[in-house]
């Protein structure tokens, strides 16, 4: 037992002298600190008061031990500033790397250039906002008016991207003009639930007006050369930045994240995206928060909130999910077909070789919405080329007295009809839907691109027609026209008209969609594939 006992009493005792030493430490530190605190506090008072004598300073009481030890508790902690995320700091580097190097390039090609790449710029920094407010917040609703608000910025910079590359037409560097707007859409990433492809996409949209440049300036300018490859480089380095931090979508922090509207406010007035926010002021300072920004303006991306219109129906994705969850009541709106309407058990049906534009194939998929951008509509004469724009749901036809020197393009009309008196140069259809043509005679042709449910009517001649990825259109030629050569392209439903029947007649009949290719004596033989009934 006493062996015992000195084993418990040696234990306490080495455990006392433990907390003695820590003690004495503490001692000594206070001691330091005292003595430093009381030596800044007076020494500071004299000098900024010398008319103070020696007497005077000892007459002031010394502050006790345990009231600097007050103070020093009551002391508030400087804020901490926690690290930025790494999709931040990334897409800082990024701008730094790849943006920045941009526009210095592009001051030595040409201003309307540089103005044009100042445009991305903003676009990228204002893209940079709107990440350090998702990487903190929850995923919100992308017809949202926070949404909305969110990317106004970066709609606003592809608008002027746009405005600025149609003023500069005539330009000398219209081609890189060209080329920045038709890449300027990638920044619709953040609103694609594949943005990886996305990016992809518009680089070989602006790819195509890069070649342009390398075709045209390889030789007498090599900065534009530079600047090709700088301009590409950029959206390679891009996706690999969003391939590894955003590789469905912007990083959201569902799990713990705030509302983004909120954040977003916070990242907008100044605070970064991991600053703790500064301590409130007391009740009796002077001034107040400052005043919320001015509200944004409309947004051309488009994003529709279906709330504002009537009916209880939502729209957007939600409105998608909601037919989808319907089950077995999806199909209540669906029509049975009769099987005399059966093409597979009537072959009667194949051999008409009619198309018929009621069972035409969807059209292709287009641009997101949020990528679209809302322009006015135009018909204007600049030179000896007419331009015809952004025209929807015409009621009253366009007519144009047009001479013989000149030529038309019509583009990116929706249920328009456009009229050409007179006989022209040439005629271009670009990117229109349920869109007619009325023409009286061409030099060069028609040539029609991209435009789904169209309709073309010749009333004198023309050489050719060029139909390419187009789809559901009806074209009426008249008598001088018949020998027109016509070219098609990865088109399907064109039917053409001619007036070969009974008393002047239309009759239809369809271009040829299915080709049979062929090797024979090594050489390959094509010829249209017929449907036997």
């Amino acid at each position: 037992m006493s062996e015992t006992n000195f084993s418990v009493q040696g234990y306490n005792l080495v455990k006392l002298l433990k907390r003695l030493e820590d003690a004495t430490a503490r001692l000594e530190d206070v001691t330091i600190y005292q003595e430093g605190y009381v030596q800044s506090k007076f020494g500071g008072k004299e000098q900024k008061d010398s008319s103070k004598t020696p007497e005077a300073v000892s007459e002031t009481p010394a502050e006790t031990p345990a009231a600097v030890a007050s103070e020093v508790a009551s002391a508030p902690e400087p804020a901490k500033v926690e690290e930025a995320p790494k999709a931040v700091t990334e897409f800082e580097q990024f701008i730094a790397t790849n943006v920045d190097p941009l526009v210095e390039l592009s001051k030595e090609i040409d201003p309307a250039v540089e103005k044009a790449v100042k445009y991305l710029a903003e676009a990228f920094r204002a893209q940079l906002t709107f990440i350090k407010a998702a990487v903190q917040s929850k995923k919100p609703d992308m017809s949202s008016p926070e949404f909305s608000k969110a990317i106004a910025p970066i709609n606003e910079s592809v608008s002027a991207i746009v405005e600025l590359k149609d003023e500069n037409r005539k330009n000398k560097y219209f081609v890189h003009l060209n080329a920045i707007s038709e890449g300027s859409p990638l920044f619709s990433w953040i609103a694609v639930p594949t943005p990886v492809s996305t990016i992809t996409d518009f680089k070989d949209a602006a790819q195509f007006w890069t070649n342009r440049i390398l075709k045209e300036f390889r030789e007498s300018e090599p900065k534009s050369v530079e600047w090709v490859q700088a301009f590409l480089k950029m959206f390679d380095n891009l996706k690999a930045y969003v391939k590894e931090f955003h590789n469905q979508g912007p990083a959201w922090n569902d799990a713990s994240g705030e509302d983004f509207g909120t954040v977003y406010e916070k990242v907008l007035n100044g605070g970064d995206s991991k600053t703790a926010a500064p301590a409130a002021a007391p009740a009796g300072a002077a001034g107040g928060p400052p005043p919320p920004p001015p509200p944004p303006p409309a947004s051309v991306y488009e994003v529709k909130d279906s709330s504002s219109a009537g009916g209880s129906s939502t729209g957007g994705i939600g409105a998608v999910f909601e037919e989808l969850n319907q089950g077995e009541n999806i199909t209540k709106s669906l029509k049975k077909v009769d099987k005399s309407q059966q093409t597979h058990k009537n072959p009667e049906l194949r051999a008409s070789g009619t198309v018929s534009t009621k069972s035409a194939p969807p059209p292709k998929p287009k641009k997101p919405s949020t990528l679209k951008t809302k322009k006015p509509p135009r018909k204007e004469l600049i030179g000896n080329k007419w331009f015809i724009e952004n025209y929807e749901d015409q009621a009253e036809p366009l007519v144009i007295e047009a001479r013989i020197d000149e030529s038309v393009f019509i583009g990116k009309c929706v249920n328009t009809l456009v009229q050409i008196k007179g006989k022209v140069n040439a005629v271009t259809i670009n990117e229109c839907e349920k869109s007619s043509l009325v023409l009286d005679a061409s030099i060069s042709g028609i040539e029609i691109i991209k435009c789904f449910r169209f309709g073309i009517q010749v009333e004198q001649s023309l050489p050719q027609i060029t139909i390419d990825q187009c789809d559901s259109g009806s074209i009426y030629l008249s008598k001088d026209s018949l020998q027109a050569q016509i070219f098609t392209s990865s088109s399907t439903g064109i039917n053409i008209n001619t007036p070969t029947g009974p008393d002047g007649d239309f009759v239809e009949v369809p271009l040829p969609e299915q080709m049979v290719h062929s090797f024979v004596e090594g050489k390959l033989q094509t010829k249209i594939y017929e449907h036997a009934g």
